[in-house]
């Protein structure tokens, strides 16, 4: 799960166009670059879904998708390049919304909870490192809950295969067509949000290790002179923010990939999925499909980091040509 930072200014600089642009504008340049990457990463996510899937409730350990590179091997021979790709659709809308929540949200929270805690001082100003987690765990969750229904539906594609049967096959035409069928047939509204509580979890798991971990890989290699302030320096330490939320978030990704994939009642929710996950596979069955995460997240990050600073220039330009 990467959070998209617009880069920093340069001290000679004035201001960036990130800075610069109205927070719509931001709005619509995070979702931009979101929906960038997610194109490159959305085949190993589908990877990531079914590695997670396969040997479910088996004491068996089935392994027909080995690694990473072998499942796209496999998927592409067998569903072609649009098999790869399943579940895109889903997957911008989703990140359009997930980062709009993100930068919508996170500066509010933030402010409100300065307000509470530093009474008196500037809420903009105060940088307080629980209170930045609080925030963007906060905002991360309420982006989860806003976008569960495609997320489902984009769990259900992706698991889908006519060749290679891995877990509960539930077949949409389009993301349109899950929704409706979800919204007749699993519960109305309410089934449109089934498995949101292990969203929350997940999500909430991932947010809140993603910035110190990031502060402190920053730090660590500023203060020992091993890199610079710049854009070399801001990547790498996402992509090692990126690999500590893996190892976080990974187990709950597991179980919110299986209860959203779930069409009956296997699993009466999160915890008994994860209790009967453990007792019948073993803990190791929390991490299946943790090499795909990995694979996801830094490529991920990086294209996001990357177009952000683009997008953010091109909005901005648009803008100031119409608001000029």
């Amino acid at each position: 799960m990467s959070e998209s930072k617009a880069p920093t200014t340069s001290p000679k600089s004035e201001k960036s166009a990130a800075q610069k642009v109205s927070k719509a504008g931001s709005f619509i340049a995070g979702g931009l670059a979101a929906c960038i990457a997610v194109t490159v990463t959305n085949p190993i996510e589908l990877v990531k879904t079914r590695m997670q899937l396969q040997g479910e409730l088996s004491a068996t350990n089935q392994k027909i998708y080995k690694n990473p590179f072998q499942a796209l091997s496999v998927i592409y021979k067998n569903e072609g390049i649009r098999g790869l790709q399943k579940g895109l659709s889903c997957a911008y809308i989703y990140q359009i919304g997930l980062n709009g929540c993100r930068l919508g949200f996170y500066e509010p929270v933030r402010s409100t909870l300065n307000g509470v805690f530093f009474a008196g001082q500037d809420v903009h100003k105060v940088q307080s490192v629980p209170v930045n987690v609080v925030s963007g765990a906060l905002s991360g969750i309420i982006g989860a809950i806003i976008g569960s229904p495609l997320y489902l539906v984009k769990t259900r594609m992706q698991s889908f295969s006519t060749s290679i049967k891995i877990g509960e096959q539930t077949h949409y035409n389009s993301f349109i067509d899950g929704l409706t069928s979800i919204y007749k047939k699993e519960g109305g509204f309410l089934g449109l949000f089934r498995g949101v509580d292990a969203a929350i979890l997940r999500t909430g798991a991932g947010s809140s290790v993603q910035l110190p971990i990031y502060n402190a890989a920053k730090n660590f290699l500023l203060e020992n002179n091993i890199m610079k302030e710049g854009t070399s320096l801001h990547l790498v330490s996402s992509t090692m923010s990126g690999i500590g939320v893996g190892v976080v978030m990974n187990p709950w990704d597991v179980i919110l990939t299986r209860v959203y994939n779930q069409k009956g009642d296997l699993y009466k929710g999160p915890i008994d999925c994860f209790v009967k996950t453990v007792r019948i596979e073993g803990i190791g069955a929390l991490y299946k499909g943790f090499g795909a995460q990995l694979f996801r997240i830094a490529p991920h990050t990086i294209l996001c980091l990357t177009f952000m600073e683009q997008t953010m220039k091109l909005v901005y330009g648009v803008e100031k040509r119409l608001f000029a």
